[in-house]
Order: C-alpha cells, then structure tokens, then sequence
C-alpha cells in the first residue's frame, strides 16, 4: 500500500506580477525622494553660496558693505587661514571673524593672544557659547536667543547712537568687565558687546547676528550705519572666513563630531529619545484578553486558508504549517478507525488502528503524521500531498 499522492504539486512562490504589487509604493517613495534631492540641489546650487563673504553679491554676501568701506578708503582683504589672520594684527587693522564657533580651542586660544595686545580692533560675528569665552575672556554666550531681531541701541557708545536701531538679535552675551559697552538689549542681556582692551586703543567687539553685514539687510534700519561705524574705524579691514580645511589646527584638540553639533540638537535629540521611549512604553501595555466577535462578512474556507499559507510563508514558518495539516488531518482519521477523536494525538492509540486499517507499515505512519518538520517549501507541499493521499486511502471503501 502507497500513501503517495499523484495529484500535481503548485508553487507557492509569489509571481512578478504579486512582488511589483507590492514593492511599487515603496519604489515610488524612493523615485520621488530622489528627484525631489536632485531638484533641491539644482534650485539651491547657484542660489546660497558665499554666506558672509564680501566677494558675493547674493543676499546672504557681504560685498555691499566692502564697497561702502572701499569708498571711504577702507581697504579689505579676505583671509581663510588662521596664520593669514594672526599675521594681519596691527593698530590700523579691524579684523572680522565671521565663523568663531568653527575654530578649534587652539585656534581660539592663538587668535585672541595675537590681537589681545595688537591695538587693533576684533569683531565676532554670532560668536557662541564654543568660542566667545576664549576669544573675549569675561564675556558669555547665553544659552536662549534674542526672539527679536531688530532692537533699539539703550547704551551710551557712539557708534549705536548714530546708528538708532539695527538688526542685532541673536546671540545675547553677559560680562563681567565693568567698562564694557552693551548694547540692543534682548530682556535685559545685549547683543552687541564692545570690551576695551586693558592697555592701548584695541578693543573687541560681539556681535550677536550677521543681519547688519548681509546685502539684503544692509538697506534697513541702521544697520548700514552699524557696520560702517563698526568695521571703518581702521583704515585695513581683514575679513577672516574660517574653513574646516585649515592645517593650522594642532590634532590634540580634533574635535569630534558631537563636538561640531550645536548643544541645542543634542538636547533637542535627548527629548526625541525621551518622548519616543515613553510613546513605546503606552503602546506596549497590555490591553487584556482577545475578544471573539462574529465576523461582519462571510469568509470562504478557502480564501481564509490561503491567507493563513501566506502568513506562514511570510514568517518562514513551516514547522507551525507541517503542525496545522498533521493535526488536521489526525483529527479526520480518528473517527475514521474507531479511536476517540480525544487520542487523535496519541501516537499509541492512533497508529496500531490505523495500521490495522490499512495494513501497512507503522514506522512510515508514524513519520508522516508525527514526524519532524520539512525543511524546505518543496518538502513541504510534498508531506501536504502525502497526508492528503493517506485520508483518500482510509476513506476508501
């Protein structure tokens, strides 16, 4: 007696029809978020370049308030190195540094030692918490920016006075230096710091923003008048533009990348990892026992176990497959050869009736219906074969 089945074998193997189907949503996500960077990068390759840069002329340049200076004789050079800007200090020479938070300690340090006892005057531009207490010793950075960016002058410097209200909201600095000139205040902490220099005409100036130095905003308010004010008072202006490619930085202080983020993204991150571990906590909770309803439709047996064949090929899941026909079909033959459908699943009570029955071999019953799982798809549809085979068998008259 066989319990070999002839029946032809179906590939459960999904078609290229079925894998388009469900890949296409995402393959259209990943077209259109590639085209969207490419269009991003082609509008914005010629539009933001030379940020603070007084050779350029877009908005966010600085070339107008170079050829304001130019025409009252102040000449400026542009310098991207630290050594082109520490050779530059002198007593008629101003000094811009339009990215402090981008030297490194060591740069900081050799910068201020240069011009500390120079004569000449230094201006920071948006000069934060990473630089401004090595470049302007007694001076801090507070954590909160100005939420106004236009402000009034409130101090009693010269140049602020002229000038009525300007564009300095930003950054907003503290002092310990009793002499300093603070001006636009933000609630009561100002954006605009000058600190004389303990001996000699030198000074050093904060500048909380850029706004009063870029082409776009130079028209508005006093800020045309700030800048002037603020950057002509030398007759040579040296217009330092730090570069994270500068050698001149020693590698004992690298700095890291964490070292490169401002801290308000990693308290902004902090919070995130917060908030993400405490929505994971809620929707983990248990909600209690399922709850069995009447189903809404009826299903078809048949749609519903070809569901069922996809979540086990989905999951890999043969073993629990291989489990759901044996048992099946156990509880079938039971009744089939006279043993309790409550012993169906003894192989002691089930195959010496089942072997009486049919008059095979109890060794190969035993296998099919309680054997190991299949290990591939093929054995799979091949034990499901088997099994059906063997019913057709008892149930033969």
């Amino acid at each position: 007696m066989t319990t070999e089945a002839t029946l032809p074998s179906t590939s459960a193997s999904p078609t290229a029809r079925q894998v388009w189907t469900r890949t296409r949503g995402i393959a259209l996500a990943l077209v259109l978020l590639v085209a969207g960077a490419i269009a991003i990068a082609v509008i914005r390759s010629d539009a933001r370049h030379g940020e603070l840069d007084p050779r350029s002329a877009d908005p966010g340049g600085s070339r107008a308030i170079a050829e304001l200076l130019a025409d009252r004789g102040v000449g400026t050079r542009v310098v991207t190195t630290l050594d082109e800007a520490t050779a530059a200090s002198g007593p008629d020479t101003t000094l811009l540094v339009a990215a402090p938070d981008l030297l490194t300690r060591s740069q900081q340090s050799r910068l201020h030692d240069s011009f500390a006892d120079s004569g000449g005057r230094t201006v920071l531009v948006a000069s934060g918490s990473a630089s401004v207490e090595r470049l302007a010793p007694g001076v801090t950075a507070d954590p909160a920016t100005s939420l106004d960016s236009t402000l009034a002058p409130d101090c009693d410097l010269p140049a602020a006075r002229r000038a009525g209200t300007a564009d300095t909201g930003g950054v907003r600095y503290t002092t310990t230096h009793l002499d300093a000139d603070q001006c636009y205040p933000s609630e009561r902490l100002a954006t605009l710091l000058r600190i004389p220099a303990p001996t000699g005409n030198g000074d050093t100036v904060a500048l909380g923003a850029p706004d009063i130095l870029l082409n776009d905003r130079l028209d508005q308010q006093g800020n045309a008048s700030l800048a002037l004010q603020l950057l002509g008072s030398r007759p040579h202006l040296v217009w330092y533009l730090p570069s994270l490619s500068d050698t001149s930085a020693g590698t004992d202080d690298e700095r890291g990348f964490f070292d490169l983020l401002p801290s308000g993204w990693l308290w902004g991150t902090l919070q995130l990892f917060i908030a993400a571990a405490l929505a994971a906590l809620w929707r983990a909770r248990r909600l209690g026992p399922l709850v069995p309803e009447k189903l809404p439709v009826a299903i078809r047996a048949s749609e519903t176990a070809e569901g069922r064949a996809r979540l086990y090929r989905k999951a890999d899941a043969r073993d629990r497959a291989a489990n759901a026909l044996r048992s099946t079909t156990r509880t079938r033959l039971a009744p089939l050869t006279g043993v309790p459908v409550t012993q169906a699943h003894t192989p002691e009570a089930l195959l010496p009736a089942l072997s009486a029955h049919l008059h095979g071999d109890g060794q190969d019953l035993h296998t099919l219906l309680f054997g190991p799982a299949p290990s591939t798809d093929t054995a799979l549809i091949a034990l499901a074969d088997r099994l059906d085979a063997l019913e057709r068998e008892v149930r033969r008259p």
